[in-house]
């Protein structure tokens, strides 16, 4: 289970990796606005072969347990985030906003510690310290302009990390259908928004260009990641998420054409070593789960859901979602915040 989550981590940062060079070209002919929407309405066109599913679970995202965390995801994620992202993009090069963007794991990993009982422990302290001295390192290099810029993506990657906790605790939808209403709603608004504020007719040449980096670095990324955080918990799987901005920096180079920086490899170096640091180690100690009815992905392989079925055509190594219950049980072994470890830690 933890090796599929730390695979689908890293392979999500690596597609949102790539969003930020392109991003910065499109935005020669879109808005803020128009390109958040066209990306998020790109990453709901992805999930369509999903939601035309029988089961696609998309309806229990606005349940009454559900509604405002899915409310939520809306507006941090989809809508705040990606605006204050673009402003920030605007004001500094493509390769330094890369780096910034880790700023995600620091403030996913402050308000898990604060509110959302993710707890990180020492490893993951130090490689939080060690993106907040890779993201300092790369201000240096960008003046007063990095230093606003470097303010925009902080406060993005604010909304982010509330975004990145709620969507960890969503049981009773699936990934992609988290993806689908996040993209098609954010997307949606962001996108009226911006073809009125434009005073003039959108762009159509970077339409087709934007919608698709939507469906990959924004779609199956965020798909990827979801996946990621509701096995490991929300701030480990930001850790794997932050080699993100190692495919970012490269492609700024490659395609944008950005000067080569020396914080720019200072700061890849750091974070490469964080990504390393965080994953060293299990957390692993005595804990309690009480009785608990729920609706998420599940398979029968990972010592908590011991439940049986009706037929037996859903074998042990399957993933599947239906309602099911776990009893109270109290056991110690190694185990990530997922949705089963929410637990307080003394």
């Amino acid at each position: 289970m933890k090796r599929f989550a730390i695979v689908t981590g890293i392979l999500s940062g690596f597609l949102f990796g790539i969003a930020t060079p392109f991003s910065k070209l499109l935005l020669a002919g879109l808005n803020s606005f128009q390109l958040a929407g066209l990306l998020y309405l790109g990453a709901a066109l992805a999930m369509l072969p999903y939601i035309f599913r029988k089961n696609s679970n998309v309806k229990l995202l606005f349940k009454s347990g559900s509604r405002a965390k899915t409310l939520g995801i809306i507006f941090f994620g989809g809508f705040a985030g990606p605006l204050l992202l673009l402003a920030g993009l605007r004001m500094a090069n493509a390769a330094s906003v890369s780096i910034w963007l880790n700023m995600e794991l620091v403030a996913t990993a402050v308000l898990g510690l604060l509110i959302f009982k993710d707890a990180p422990d020492r490893n993951t302290w130090i490689g939080v310290v060690l993106t907040i001295a890779a993201g300092i390192i790369t201000s240096f290099g960008e003046g007063l302009s990095g230093i606003t810029s470097g303010i925009l993506i902080t406060a993005a990657c604010i909304c982010w990390g509330i975004d990145n906790h709620l969507t960890a605790l969503t049981d009773g939808a699936s990934p992609q259908a988290v993806t689908f209403v996040k993209g098609l709603i954010a997307g949606s608004v962001n996108l009226i928004i911006g073809c009125l504020i434009a005073g003039k007719a959108i762009a159509f040449g970077s339409v087709i260009p934007a919608i698709i980096v939507g469906v990959f670095a924004y779609g199956v990324s965020i798909v990827l990641y979801v996946t990621s955080a509701q096995n490991i918990g929300a701030t480990r799987s930001q850790i794997l998420f932050s080699t993100a901005p190692i495919w970012g920096v490269v492609l700024s180079y490659l395609f944008v054409h950005e000067p080569f920086l020396w914080v720019h490899l200072i700061s890849i170096l750091l974070l490469a070593l964080a990504v390393i640091i965080t994953n060293l180690f299990s957390h692993k100690h005595m804990h309690k789960h009480v009785f608990m009815e729920h609706i998420h992905y599940h398979r029968h392989e990972d010592g908590h859901h011991s439940h049986l079925h009706d037929s037996e055509t859903v074998p042990g190594s399957k993933w599947h979602s239906h309602l099911h219950t776990h009893d109270a049980i109290t056991h110690e072994h190694p185990h990530d915040p997922d949705l089963h470890h929410r637990h307080d830690h003394k």
